[in-house]
């Protein structure tokens, strides 16, 4: 008898091991939801999170294979109608498994594994033009010290830097801020 290559063997043999977690990847699809052993739901997340992303490809073959696994044609059409568009947006971490306690008969540590549903909300991106406005102040730190600026043109600057809400507001204060320090520097000349 082959020997599983990872995780716990559950059951006597590996065919009785396949057919006890189709039946609950079978049971999670029907009820989003399911109570099991901690060894149980670690060893079905994999092939849960597989057999969503087959229903997420949603082609004939992929339904035929995940119908290969599962052996239910209820349970693949509620696989691939209901589950799939509802994950269609997250790449992955189909499944969450929480840890429930110790059950009364055996004391064997219990979890409940369900399926995530929820909208995925996207993260911001860190873009470039956040690293530009540290550039720019980098240079205009640099610069400071070498021009003689009076003290008033300092604040302007500082308040165009870090009270701009949007890049239009932030444009005007620039160009207000950059009026600022060439009216001095023309009255200077003069």
């Amino acid at each position: 008898m082959p020997k599983p290559t990872k995780g716990p063997r559950l059951g006597g043999g590996p065919a009785h091991e396949r057919l006890l977690l189709a039946n609950l990847a079978s049971a999670l699809f029907t009820h989003k939801s399911i109570k099991t052993t901690e060894t149980k739901a670690k060893r079905l997340r994999p092939l849960a999170e597989r057999l969503i992303t087959f229903a997420k490809r949603g082609d004939l073959h992929a339904r035929r294979r995940v119908l290969s696994i599962l052996g239910n044609k209820e349970v693949v059409h509620i696989l691939f109608a209901e589950i799939a568009p509802l994950v269609a947006d997250r790449e992955g971490g189909y499944t969450r498994i929480t840890k429930v306690g110790n059950r009364k008969g055996d004391n064997a540590p219990m979890a409940v594994i369900e399926l995530v549903l929820e909208p995925v909300t996207p993260k911001a991106k860190k873009s470039a033009p956040k690293a530009a406005p540290k550039a720019e102040k980098a240079d205009k730190a640099e610069e400071k010290p070498a021009e003689d600026a009076p003290a008033e043109e300092t604040p302007v600057e500082a308040a165009a830097d870090a009270g701009a809400e949007s890049q239009e507001e932030g444009a005007a204060a620039e160009a207000a801020a950059e009026d600022a320090v060439e009216a001095p520097a023309d009255e200077k000349s003069e």
